[in-house]
């Protein structure tokens, strides 16, 4: 047989076109985007760890897949059942390699378009699920993306997942922080505890990789989900939050922009 006329031989050719890829997805007959992965299946044994917190049956819902790199989570989300899915991100190989194992997969109707998550805005339609996967550590301005996601595209839940570093302690901290410790001129001693809300900041690269700007710990994640106003459900996998839209909005800062603040202990 032709090389031209064998199907797998072909697909092989053009998952090779596209390399590398980041997303190692078994295309079926025993071909894999990235065989060669350094985490080997990847993501769907990270998938496998927190699957069983999504809805199992997604008839009639929508997704929106921000930062769907080869989309793995659109054809999963697809495997659901879900009606609708659609895939953004803003790098048009990773956008190529998602339309060829979605139609590889027979997923042709996912749609993918490439758009950054400062734009989800201009889609004008809200999601039954938001997956926010592995994106928000890439940002220069990751509160800001949370925000628009709130205020524009997530309907009802939001699967959010981010590097974390540091600890995971969760500090409960007050409604109102001091200026000063009453009686002194010292400030608050919980700013340095483990598990207060902290993003720490990379300046050049993590993991040779200097798209790396963000490594909240644990408590900083989930402070920063519910400023967005976005209320925890699960905690999954110890990186991957399940989240709900808040149904009570807040009108803070002086300005048009709908906020969130937290009320009460960390959760």
């Amino acid at each position: 047989m032709n090389a031209l006329d064998d199907p797998r031989a072909t697909l092989e050719a053009e998952v090779e076109a596209l390399a590398p890829w980041f997303q190692n997805i078994d295309l079926g007959n025993g071909l894999w985007t990235a065989p060669d992965h350094f985490l080997g299946d990847y993501p769907g044994f990270k998938y496998r760890r927190f699957a069983q917190a999504l809805p199992a049956d997604l008839t009639g819902k929508s997704v929106l897949d921000i930062g769907c790199n080869a989309g793995f989570y659109s054809v999963e989300m697809k495997r659901r059942g879900a009606s609708r899915v659609l895939g953004i991100d803003s790098d048009d190989r990773y956008l190529a390699q998602a339309r060829l194992a979605a139609t590889a997969l027979g997923f042709d109707d996912i749609e993918f378009r490439n758009l950054s998550v400062y734009d989800v805005g201009a889609l004008g339609e809200k999601f039954d699920l938001v997956i926010f996967m592995g994106v928000l550590y890439h940002l220069r301005h990751p509160l800001l993306a949370l925000d628009l996601i709130r205020e524009h595209v997530a309907g009802d839940m939001m699967l959010f997942q981010t590097m974390q570093q540091g600890s995971k302690e969760v500090t409960s901290v007050p409604e109102d922080h001091p200026f000063h410790v009453p009686g002194t001129n010292r400030p608050p001693a919980y700013f340095d505890e483990p598990g207060y809300p902290k993003m720490h900041f990379i300046e050049r690269k993590f993991a040779d990789d200097w798209t790396n700007w963000w490594a909240p710990n644990k408590a900083g994640s989930q402070a920063m989900l519910r400023a967005a106003g976005f209320v925890i459900e699960a905690q999954p996998e110890e990186e991957v939050y399940l989240c709900r839209v808040a149904p009570v909005p807040f009108e803070g800062w002086g300005g048009s922009m709908t906020v969130y603040p937290a009320k009460g202990p960390a959760a």
